[in-house]
């Protein structure tokens, strides 16, 4: 990529510093719009639609989502670089879902590259594999969502299956790129023993993926989708206890897997 890349526009909600939950050391997250998912339990309601939104907050209209450049979000990550230098940090892409706008997310990731900031991306890899593949050269750490084996399970709580999702795992590995699984624990979706454990096994055997994250479902995001005047997906449901989420740690981690709870 060429210098213009600093004038490459894209649509961003956010930007949250000092954050020590998404990738190695103390990071920079810049949140993306737009996902092809819409997962009952997504705490970032206003990540997946496109359109700059309206959102009421604390009886406040708040506007959600607009247009930048990557100068000038880089401007931004660059404030902290200090912080990332002594930390291991550097910057992650999140959403939404980052490879919704590949070409503003690969500009910003080479731009980092050229001012030797360290980058990472959260993503479902639901893309064609050339999207996928073009991003290899960028990252440092992809932290990779896996809800589910099996397809149909998948479709009825994301509204979409899971084949392209696996083989592009499968084929990331096999390029030798650095994963972190990570599993959002949602109760009556993938809460079972046994479903955790296949996807640990999965992980662990078939991609040679050696650190997976079990990420408790909370209800953090139920007054955002108040303020967009959409309904809560996922009701009354609880969020599961320590003890069930030691147990599904201790599941993952017997076949092999480093298994951590929380990001």
């Amino acid at each position: 990529m060429a210098n213009d890349i600093y004038s490459v526009r894209g649509r961003i909600f956010d930007i949250q510093k000092f954050s020590v939950h998404d990738g190695p050391g103390i990071r920079t997250i810049v949140f993306l719009k737009g996902c092809v998912l819409r997962c009952r339990w997504c705490c970032n309601p206003e990540s997946q639609n496109w359109e700059i939104e309206t959102m009421l907050q604390n009886g406040t209209k708040k506007t959600i989502g607009y247009d930048t450049t990557v100068g000038e979000v880089l401007k931004t990550v660059m404030q902290d670089k200090p912080y990332y230098r002594r930390s291991g940090g550097g910057m992650t892409l999140s959403g939404g879902e980052s490879l919704y706008q590949p070409e503003f997310a690969r500009a910003l990731l080479q731009a980092c590259r050229e001012n030797g900031i360290n980058t990472a991306i959260e993503t479902t890899l639901c893309a064609d594999w050339e999207t996928v593949a073009s991003f290899i050269p960028l990252i440092d750490t992809f932290l990779v969502d896996i809800k589910h084996m099996d397809s149909a399970k998948h479709r009825e709580f994301t509204t979409q299956p899971n084949e392209q999702i696996h083989d592009n795992i499968r084929a990331l590995a096999k390029a030798g790129a650095n994963i972190v699984v990570r599993v959002p624990v949602i109760p009556s979706f993938n809460d079972t023993p046994a479903e955790l454990h296949a996807i640990a096994q999965f992980a662990y055997e078939a991609l040679g993926v050696g650190e997976m994250h079990i990420l408790p479902y909370h209800r953090l995001g139920y007054d955002k989708y108040i303020g967009l005047g959409r309904d809560y997906p996922m009701g009354d449901v609880p969020s599961p206890d320590k003890a069930k989420m030691e147990l599904l740690r201790n599941v993952c981690a017997s076949t092999g897997i480093t298994c951590h709870i929380g990001g």
